[in-house]
């Protein structure tokens, strides 16, 4: 009886084995391709990139055997790159500005303009987006569900501030601790003492977030904040890191003066967002803390005060005057004592409006940094942002982002063209305000691989 136990269960074992030998993960075979491969100034030409599942399995100068069953894909001529990687989107917010979004907008207006932006960036060639501020986790649960398309997607919650800091989003005449309708949608928390910063903290992680947003500088077209306010004690932005420790994430920083940058740092915040004071000091206390940077570079268009929020306010185009004076030495800056700079688009708007802005945002970054740096900016150091949410709140913990190399995930674009001699094939625009509305995708994208699964092909 033992012995007719033994056999069936070794026999079960066995049925078992090989039907997991059996499953095949799908076949996809880039050849001929010129490969950038997120780190290096340089283009591998004509090679080979074998994906299976969600991975990238091989690359090779020489040919890769393959199934019979495998997409063979041939791109003679074209770049593949690692899809993009935004660091500084706000998906939730619409506009066309805070008040009417306080008063007059409900959970639904967010939710679908959340979709429409999550497939509008994906289609531009962002694989995956990171949420400054303003989102929880539903949209990415839904994206990765495959309920709707879209990025990767790494939200932060509520935005984190002060009573008259740059997340007060409540109407003028709201009475202090009251509830407003960003408070009510977890999308901005006034936090006024080391305990509410805690306790909204960890609400964030509770929402869906993988990082925190703690607001510490003004803004300028904000109503309440000069943009050189230092917002929140030392105290409160450190119980902002201790909270994001205990869940092995980080801090992300809205921080404008020189001063608050370093009082971040100093604090154990890992992003700095936008940074515009950023000069060589900060740079090496950056290295020492294993920092990070995303920057606006909209922020030094010419025709920034031109903006209707900001030409049409008078305390608004007095903040930014004031605010460009301040900021003229950060690209030069950046360009003498360089340090890990992620893309950052940050815009609030339409859907339509928000397409335009990212395209100039890309034209831009070459336009002030070149063409490699450019591209490493929307690729590997994107990557490597990601992975400061940690082995726990990471929802993509399983392999690389941001690079082609094997054992990565299979996040690929193909360009029709090289974006060192010609960086207008990643999806640049030439104009901002004013510009005709751009395509649903730049056409010289021809392909969109996310997580192994093709999104768009024009081949």
């Amino acid at each position: 009886m033992k012995r007719t136990l033994l056999a069936s269960s070794l026999a079960l074992v066995a049925t078992f084995t090989f039907a997991e030998e059996k499953v095949q993960l799908p076949q996809t075979l880039f050849q001929n391709v010129d490969i950038f491969n997120g780190t290096e100034n340089k283009l591998y030409e004509d090679h080979f990139v074998l994906v299976e599942g969600n991975i990238i399995t091989s690359i090779s100068k020489k040919d890769i055997d393959v199934r019979d069953d495998a997409v063979v894909i041939d791109g003679t001529g074209k770049t593949l790159t690692p899809g993009f990687i935004e660091n500084h989107a706000h998906l939730m917010l619409m506009g066309p500005s805070l008040p009417t979004m306080e008063s007059n907008t409900t959970w639904e207006d967010f939710a679908i303009h959340g979709t429409r932006m999550a497939e509008m960036y994906l289609m531009q060639g962002f694989t995956t987006v990171r949420d400054a501020g303003g989102a929880n986790g539903g949209l990415r649960r839904a994206i990765d569900a495959g309920q709707i398309v879209g990025p990767r997607y790494y939200p932060s919650g509520a935005f984190l501030s002060t009573r008259g800091g740059h997340a007060d989003f409540a109407n003028y005449t709201a009475p202090v601790g009251e509830e407003t309708n960003f408070s009510r949608l977890n999308m901005a928390q006034e936090v006024d003492s080391v305990a509410e910063v805690k306790k909204y903290a960890r609400n964030n992680f509770r929402m869906g977030a993988t990082q925190l947003k703690y607001m510490q500088s003004g803004g300028v077209v904000s109503a309440f904040d000069p943009w050189q306010l230092l917002a929140g004690s030392p105290e409160e932005v450190g119980a902002a890191v201790e909270v994001a420790d205990t869940y092995g994430s980080y801090v992300m920083a809205h921080s404008y003066r020189k001063e608050a940058i370093i009082g971040a740092l100093n604090a154990g915040v890992k992003s700095i967002e936008h940074g515009f004071m950023f000069d060589c000091e900060i740079s090496e206390l950056m290295e020492e803390k294993g920092a990070y940077i995303t920057t606006n570079l909209t922020a030094f268009d010419p025709n920034l005060l031109e903006i209707p929020a900001v030409k049409n306010v008078a305390s608004s185009l007095a903040k930014a005057k004031s605010a460009s004076a301040a900021f003229k030495d950060y690209i030069p800056n950046m360009k003498k004592c360089p340090a890990p700079r992620g893309f950052q688009t940050d815009c609030v708007g339409s859907v339509d409006a928000c397409n335009i802005q990212i395209a100039y945002e890309k034209k831009l970054n070459n336009d002030f940094f070149g063409p490699y740096e450019s591209l490493k900016t929307l690729t590997s150091v994107g990557g490597e942002i990601a992975m400061l949410s940690g082995d726990f709140m990471n929802p993509y913990p399983d392999a690389k982002l941001g690079v082609i190399e094997k054992g990565a995930y299979a996040d690929i674009l193909l360009l029709d063209g090289n974006p060192f001699e010609d960086f207008s094939v990643v999806g640049t625009g030439d104009q901002w305000f004013g510009a005709d509305k751009r395509p649903e995708s730049p056409e010289s994208i021809q392909l969109i691989m996310k997580d192994g699964v093709i999104y768009k092909n024009t081949l």
